[in-house]
Formats: C-alpha cells, sequence, structure tokens
C-alpha cells in the first residue's frame, strides 16, 4: 500500500491513504529522512512474521512443560 506525506503537524505525520482520506502516524514510525510529497510503502512481512509466530509458540510451549 503506497501512502503520501502530505504534511507534519507536530508529532505527526498527516498521510493520505489510497482511498484519499487522511491520517495521523507518529513521525517517529517514519524513516528520518522522509519529508512532505514523499510516497511511502507498508508491505507484510510474511517471513518476519512467521518468525516470531514460531518464537511465540516455542515460549509458550517451554511455559506450560
Amino acid at each position: 500500500m503506497n501512502l503520501i506525506i502530505d504534511r507534519f503537524e507536530g508529532e505527526y505525520a498527516v498521510v493520505e491513504l489510497p482511498d484519499k482520506t487522511f491520517v495521523n502516524i507518529p513521525k517517529k514510525a517514519l524513516p528520518e529522512e522522509t519529508k512532505e510529497g514523499d510516497i511511502i510503502t507498508i508491505t507484510v512481512n510474511k517471513g518476519e512474521t512467521e518468525k516470531r509466530k514460531k518464537k511465540i509458540r516455542k515460549l509458550a510451549d517451554d511455559l506450560w512443560e
């Protein structure tokens, strides 16, 4: 999903979504070099998600042993 950085207001970036609505995202959640007009992309990292699930599963299994 591509998002457009519309402007910055205080500690937030006002971001335009593909459906033309706007949301605020904390600046600290964006790369430091982000500026107005930039397009950022949000994706799901399936590999890292699976690693995290396995880690949590192992922690839960260890807890109940």
